[in-house]
């Protein structure tokens, strides 16, 4: 790894602060000839920030090339020296070719949100052996190399994909891991990360893993403009937002009494007779407590289980336990979470054996205020939250606190 030449800004502050407005005001007040890439979760945050910058045209990548993909789109907007914006997910498909055209091209990069920088590739232990056996690939220290030309298409052609832009690792020799090449981070002349509780992320983590070092900031709005500040949790007003919550405490909370109560495995092994008592809670709480109508419901678990315990009526109104950065529920306001969140075994595992210790306590109450985030609290207004897990209802009471 290169001496890192790139500075790193976290921009972590409680939702609602402005750190996406401050980041478009900053692209408009930027002289013309800096150059951005805007890399954000959603594709209607896209054609936001499209419509929002008013100094320059940001491109969007598309599959009109000879390749059929928009990573090659991206790799060409990059050569014109245009100005971008794309999601996660393509951004995460990022190789070694794309990383040599940015390096010394003077991009910004502004990723709203942290991405999902590692997880489990889709490989079985039979796959692993298969792939060994047909002499398609070999290990060096943690990383996967392809070493098969003659292998074009087939089962394993995203497999050799990854391997072939260095995103492959390997774990206990057992595990292969997709990984972010943590060197794209050092291709651009500065970069901006905005999102909340960064100390609990997976790239936190990463960038402690990789030796990538970097500072923190927080947002601030004065005479109707936004700036940053240095960082101080005690700055976010937990306590005024938690008065915002109305937590159930009650008999429906039973089912979760017991710390493991509605971790994901814990979900997926508990039994038909629970699951249907779990259902049954999820609507009295939504119907009966709270008298609420389907377009007035925010509710989430696993998708494992989701299909086992929702009720006639809200289906629609589920959405993803790691949601983050959409106002698409903004008026939701009756709330169910029922997930207990601890970070996969197999990547805990990983960065332990690397040497980065985890804070599950805070991991877990970042996706939970993240998601509670998504209803109409965002607009300072109450909310009610069906929270059965004891675990993480005691998790949301110390983060009010400061306690962690």
């Amino acid at each position: 790894m290169r001496e890192q030449e790139t500075e790193i800004t976290v921009v972590d502050s409680i939702m609602g602060s402005g750190k996406t407005s401050w980041a478009l005001q900053y692209i408009n007040e930027s002289n013309e000839d800096m150059r951005f890439i805007y890399i954000t979760p959603y594709l209607n945050e896209v054609e936001r920030v499209r419509k929002t910058v008013n100094n320059r045209t940001f491109h969007t990548p598309n599959n009109a090339n000879y390749e059929g993909r928009k990573l090659r789109s991206l790799k060409e907007l990059v050569v014109s020296g245009h100005d971008i914006c794309a999601t996660h997910s393509l951004f995460q498909t990022a190789d070694d070719e794309l990383l040599e055209l940015l390096i010394d091209a003077g991009y910004t990069l502004i990723l709203d949100e942290v991405m999902n920088v590692i997880e489990k590739a889709p490989l079985s232990q039979s796959d692993i052996k298969t792939l060994n056996k047909g002499e398609n690939i070999v290990t060096e220290g943690n990383s996967v190399k392809w070493i098969n030309e003659e292998y074009n298409d087939g089962r394993f052609s995203d497999i050799k994909r990854l391997a072939k832009a260095g995103n492959l690792l390997v774990h206990r020799e057992k595990f292969f891991l997709w990984a972010l090449p943590a060197k794209i981070f050092e291709a651009f002349d500065d970069v901006f990360v905005l999102t909340y509780l960064f100390d609990a992320q997976i790239q936190r983590y990463y960038y402690d893993l990789h030796g990538i070092s970097y500072r923190y900031k927080s947002v601030t709005k004065n005479d109707g403009s936004y700036q940053l500040k240095g960082h101080d949790s005690k700055d976010e007003n937990r306590t005024e937002l938690m008065k915002l919550i109305d937590l159930y405490e009650g008999p429906l909370n039973e089912v979760g009494k017991r710390p493991n109560a509605f971790s994901a495995t814990w979900l997926r092994n508990t039994n038909t007779i629970k699951r249907e008592r779990i259902k049954k809670d999820l609507y009295n709480y939504l119907r009966n407590q709270r008298n609420a109508k389907s377009h007035e419901i925010l509710w989430t678990t696993i998708k494992d289980v989701k299909d086992k315990v929702k009720g006639r009526g809200y289906a629609k109104s589920f959405a993803s336990c790691n949601l983050r950065a959409t106002n698409e529920y903004q008026d939701r306001h009756a709330l169910a979470f029922l997930y207990n969140r601890y970070l996969n075994p197999l990547e805990q595992a990983f960065f332990q054996d690397n040497g980065v210790r985890i804070n599950q306590e805070l991991l877990a109450v970042s996706d939970l205020i993240q998601w509670v985030w998504r209803s109409r609290i965002r607009n300072n207004e109450p909310i009610s939250l069906f929270l059965p897990s004891s675990r993480m209802r005691k998790l949301l009471k110390k983060w009010a606190a400061y306690e962690i």
